[in-house]
């Protein structure tokens, strides 16, 4: 898809690992400055693409209301490269985004793609680390959420973005074990291959309504699809698709210092406040009324009614990413909701789930 791309990229040289032949790539545009994220952005436009955009009637089931899935639409690509043919990447940026004091080290990282490896916002790729196992053969491949929008980072739709946490802790003998593919990925220096399967994936795809409700539940590293989806909304112009409708994202981390593109966010809300909330859950630095941690569960239970009202509405899709006991803690709130309306949650989520609406990965 042809693109006209409006954009301007930097990357400062502290706390960064950048390609050594230059600094800054720059094409006229404003810039945002981001505090932890070393990459300034504007606006991008792209070719004409119909998409044909099913009317939609709020009910209060939304398993009975026809829509087009997401998962039949055309064009999506699914498993182009395999683990015995990946393909052969480089790395062309790589930026610890977390604060010094931050529990754990997180890194996002850009990979050139020239348009080799085309994904869509939601999809995975796979990445293989350079080296032996044990037992003398290749390293198994570890799945990747994509954190940029089809366009990618620069606008030209020749690379792809992962934001990777460096896996690091003691095992039950004192030993001190660190993950093979995150700490391969956070070591990349720029121009280094990068081995890449897929892409995979298509729970996690935006809906096609452009008057959705979206609510984007990400913890840590689970924000990654969502920074994918709200690119599109908000930092990019397209000429087939505008979002119009209501984008809701709660972040839960353990500390400030771990708040991951918060700058970006931040700025999106100010582009489009009637059209982005933003809340953050921080544990171990806030807590809610009854003096209990804030985590994105005690965050989104501050707005329970207004969420089960939305979640009756047959245009709201919830997507989860992160932790797996996130879920459990989101049903909790649910479960008491439905309830008082004489509404079995289990039930509930399974018709929510058969039509699209309540899309999970977890790990």
């Amino acid at each position: 898809m042809a693109a006209a791309v409006t954009a301007a990229v930097s990357f400062p040289s502290s706390k960064s690992t950048t390609l050594p032949s230059r600094t800054s790539i720059t094409l006229p545009a404003d810039k945002l400055a981001f505090k932890k994220v070393p990459l300034q952005y504007r606006d991008v436009s792209t070719g004409s693409r119909v998409v044909s955009i099913r009317a939609q009637v709020t009910t209060e089931a939304p398993a009975k209301v026809v829509k087009e899935s997401k998962k039949d639409e055309e064009g999506v690509v699914v498993n182009k490269y395999k683990p015995k043919n990946p393909y052969i990447g480089r790395c062309l940026l790589n930026t610890k985004i977390t604060g010094d004091d931050a529990p754990g080290e997180t890194w996002h990282m850009v990979f050139s793609t020239e348009g080799e490896v085309p994904y869509r916002e939601g999809q995975s790729i796979g990445v293989i680390a350079d080296g032996l196992d044990k037992n003398g053969k290749p390293h198994k491949l570890r799945l990747y959420s994509i954190a940029s929008s089809a366009l990618g980072d620069f606008g030209d739709s020749k690379t792809v973005s992962l934001c990777v946490k460096r896996l690091v802790y003691t095992n039950e003998n004192g030993e001190l074990v660190k993950g093979v593919c995150s700490n391969f990925l956070c070591d990349l220096k720029p121009g280094a291959e990068v081995k890449i399967t897929g892409p995979v994936g298509k729970e996690m795809l935006m809906p096609k309504d452009p008057n959705a409700t979206i609510i984007m539940l990400g913890t840590g590293t689970g924000i990654a699809p969502f920074r994918s989806f709200l690119w599109k909304m908000f930092f990019e112009k397209h000429e087939d698709y505008k979002f119009n409708g209501l984008a809701w994202l709660f972040l839960g981390v353990p500390t400030g210092s771990s708040l991951l593109y918060k700058e970006e966010f931040e700025k999106m809300k100010e582009k489009a406040p009637n059209n982005f909330r933003l809340d953050f859950a921080v544990s171990r630095e806030q807590k809610n009324e009854k003096g209990e941690k804030m985590y994105i569960q005690t965050r989104m239970a501050q707005y329970a009614e207004e969420l089960w009202e939305l979640l009756k509405k047959d245009n709201t899709y919830v997507y989860m990413c992160g932790l797996k006991g996130m879920e459990k803690g989101i049903d909790d709130i649910m479960v008491s909701l439905a309830a008082k309306e004489g509404i079995d949650w289990v039930e509930y989520k399974r018709q929510l789930k058969k039509a699209e609406q309540w899309n999970v990965e977890v790990y």
